[in-house]
């Protein structure tokens, strides 16, 4: 029997278009809900599809930024046999996020005992989430916004890509919060930091879907759920795509630092109450 249904697939897959772009932790999101339809958090399975639906959220960014995309990769195979080239910054961009999702990889397998056993818990999200609430506010009063998208360099990937390694092992605190917050440090303004987390996340997350696919199809999670909810987080995911890039071209991140703050001491609430089991 499989241990997510078609109608709680529809709900964890909205949960997880809305969240996984915005600064408050997709995961530490699916975790709650799933708690809270008592779906075992801890299964392999239940784990497995989480990480495949994100696959759903990351396709799309494909779409959302298809034409980018293509430039990118257009100019990264001319570099290849290209030596004038080489100097095209969306050549040299390419290579810095293969470069910056390296340290992600490695941590992500060393560390995934961890990260599926204790890392897992709920505690850790509520104290993950308000953690990086504060990251978040900082990063705001540090920021001075004055680079764009043109602006980045090598460092800036490399610093950008390995900070979600703290999203990776302290579910909460949230992978585009992290990155975000870390280009913001780095001087960019807001739509070049945002858009800098989504290009930045594409092959951690893709690759992570795709390695968690042979638990999610083990047999804990029916085929439908699974093609449900993947369907249903790349619908709500374009949307949230759209919004956040709106959003941030007038707006600072400080309303999702006050969102995450209250979801971190409501889930503290629910575990002191024994509501949700940690």
């Amino acid at each position: 029997m499989s241990v997510i249904g078609v109608g709680q697939a529809v709900v964890l897959g909205i949960v997880e278009g809305v969240t996984e772009f915005l600064p408050v932790s997709s995961t530490g999101h699916l975790k709650m809900v799933e708690g809270l339809m008592n779906i075992p958090v801890d299964d392999d399975a239940v784990v497995g599809f989480t990480a495949v639906i994100q696959v759903g959220a990351i396709a799309a960014v494909f779409v959302y930024f298809f034409k980018d995309i293509m430039r990118f990769v257009t100019a990264w195979l001319r570099g290849l046999t290209d030596k004038g080239e080489r100097d095209n910054h969306d050549y040299k961009f390419t290579w810095w996020v293969i470069y910056a999702t390296i340290p992600i990889v490695i941590v992500g397998l060393a560390a995934k005992p961890l990260i599926d056993g204790p890392l897992g818990s709920l505690w850790v999200v509520a104290f993950s989430l308000i953690g990086g609430s504060v990251v978040m506010w900082c990063a705001e009063q540090m920021a001075r916004f004055k680079r764009g998208e043109p602006d980045v360099t090598m460092k800036d990937a490399m610093l950008v890509g390995t900070s979600q390694i703290l999203a990776l092992l302290f579910p909460g605190f949230s992978r585009s919060g992290a990155t975000i917050s870390t280009a913001l440090v780095r001087d960019l303004d807001r739509t070049a930091a945002t858009r800098l987390s989504f290009f930045l996340g594409l092959p951690a997350l893709t690759g992570a879907g795709l390695y968690e696919l042979k638990d999610a199809t083990s047999g804990g999670v029916g085929m439908p759920a699974l093609a449900v909810g993947t369907l249903v987080s790349f619908v709500i995911a374009y949307a949230s795509i759209a919004w956040l890039l709106r959003f941030v071209a007038k707006h600072s991140f400080n309303s999702f630092v006050v969102y995450r703050i209250v979801v971190g001491l409501v889930l503290i609430g629910l575990l002191s109450t024994n509501v949700l089991d940690s």
